[in-house]
C-alpha cells in the first residue's frame, strides 16, 4: 500500500478522533501518532496526513460548507461519521493539494468510504464528491 493511500487512513482516523472527541487539530495528531499509530516513526504518510488534517482544520468552514452545498437533503451533522471524514479528507485534497488529479482523489475517497463505511457509503461519497469537484471546475 503506497504511503499516500496509508496517509489517507490516518488522516481519516484524525478527523474521526478529532470528530467524536472534540479535540484540537494539534491534539489529534500528537495523540495518534504517540498512542494508536502502527508505525509512529516520521515518514512521508505521516506527513501526508497531518498535512490534511492541518489544512482541515485551518480551513474547516469552506471544506464543510462545500458539503453542507453538495449533500442534498443531508444536515452535514446527521451524515454517518466516516463518511462525513471521508469526504473532509477528499476535499482538503480537491481544494488544497491541487498535484492530485481529481480521478485519483475520488477513487481513494470512494475506496476508505467503502472500507470504513457502510454499504452505501461509497456511493453517496462519490457522489457528493462528483459535484465539489465539478463546481471547483477540477479535471
Amino acid at each position: 500500500m503506497g504511503s499516500r493511500r496509508k496517509g489517507r487512513e490516518a488522516a481519516l482516523r484524525i478527523l474521526y478522533f478529532m470528530d467524536v472527541s472534540g479535540v484540537s487539530d494539534a491534539q489529534a495528531i500528537k495523540h495518534y501518532w504517540g498512542h494508536l499509530a502502527e508505525a509512529p516513526e516520521p515518514s512521508e504518510e505521516q506527513e501526508f496526513a497531518n498535512q490534511i488534517v492541518r489544512a482541515y482544520a485551518e480551513h474547516q468552514d469552506d471544506v464543510d460548507g462545500s458539503i453542507r452545498s453538495s449533500s442534498h437533503h443531508w444536515r452535514l451533522e446527521r451524515m454517518p461519521i466516516v463518511d462525513r471524514n471521508v469526504l473532509r479528507v477528499a476535499i482538503v485534497e480537491l481544494q488544497r493539494m491541487t498535484d492530485i488529479p481529481k480521478r485519483v482523489t475520488l477513487n481513494e475517497a470512494v475506496e476508505l468510504a467503502k472500507r470504513f463505511g457502510s454499504e452505501g457509503s461509497g456511493s453517496f461519497v462519490n457522489g457528493v464528491l462528483d459535484r465539489i469537484a465539478t463546481e471547483l471546475g477540477k479535471q
